[in-house]
């Protein structure tokens, strides 16, 4: 597994209660330009629409020799899941204060392009401080036991 792309911002934003891996449908010279460069999951988002599985705001570079092939930069792509999957995913989204939010973009062993989605819900302020606090304290007891 390469990855090519994380969502680190994703983990403070929002309490990651489940994963799911999902295909991702792509045109050649996105494949290409996701070989050469990184990808932007910052803002991006996973919606269930029409019975379909979405991926908004991924932003990938486009490619200078693709020509008149060359992709848009932001569009809207399909995910491939399975029916349970989109059903599940679409049951928990209808819920308060759940969406779905890309972690990571990479290749699998066969060389297909996978994103690992998390079926997420936002942290208020206190939880991200609170998830700080945790974080640094447990990096200052590893510093003490290195020592």
């Amino acid at each position: 597994m390469k990855s090519i792309s994380k969502n680190k911002r994703a983990f403070h934003e929002y309490h990651i209660e489940d994963k799911v891996e999902a295909g991702i449908a792509l045109r050649g010279s996105e494949v290409k330009c996701l070989r050469d460069s990184h990808p932007s999951l910052a803002e991006s988002y996973a919606m269930i629409r029409e019975g379909q599985a979405w991926l908004m705001n991924l932003t990938i570079a486009t490619l200078k020799q693709a020509s008149y092939l060359n992709h848009t930069e932001r569009r809207d792509r399909r995910l491939l899941l399975n029916r349970r999957e989109i059903k599940k995913l679409d049951e928990a989204t209808r819920q308060k204060g759940y969406t779905i939010v890309p972690l990571e973009i990479y290749f699998n062993d066969e060389n297909r392009v996978k994103i690992e989605l998390a079926l997420a819900k936002g942290k208020a302020g206190h939880d991200k401080r609170e998830s700080q606090k945790n974080k640094d304290a447990k990096r200052e007891m590893d510093r003490a036991l290195r020592r």
